[in-house]
């Protein structure tokens, strides 16, 4: 089965940085799409980034310009870069990835999604 291992959550001040990083393991066949989510308390869960596996963006609105996402295919990783954090950012962020699973006998079994364990990230004023 997959496992996805989160890093880089943490308490900053408004206006510091976070670096979170998310990796993929498992009896992989491939990854298609992986992105970031968030879940503040009282809140949905939300879209915060996705990236597919060619490297096309996609960002929620208060994302943009102060977040950025990127992959690394070939350690089956993502990243979230958070620059500016404000303490509206203050959620738990959970990675997603879409992934395809190796079946030795009949091939790979259909894509679905995974999600990690979440991460804590906390923005003080």
């Amino acid at each position: 089965q997959v496992q996805l291992v989160e890093s880089g959550g943490g308490s900053v001040q408004a206006g510091g940085s976070l670096r979170l990083s998310c990796a993929a393991s498992g009896s992989i066949f491939s990854i298609n799409a992986m992105g970031w989510y968030r879940q503040a308390p009282g809140k949905q869960r939300e879209l915060v980034a996705a990236i597919t596996s060619g490297g096309s963006t996609n960002y929620a609105d208060p994302a943009k310009d102060r977040f950025t996402i990127s992959r690394d295919n070939a350690k089956n990783t993502v990243y979230l870069q958070m620059n500016s954090l404000k303490p509206e950012d203050t959620a738990v962020y959970y990675c997603k990835a879409e992934i395809s699973l190796k079946q030795i006998i009949l091939g790979p079994l259909p894509a679905r999604d995974y999600w990690g364990q979440g991460t804590q990230v906390t923005v003080s004023s």
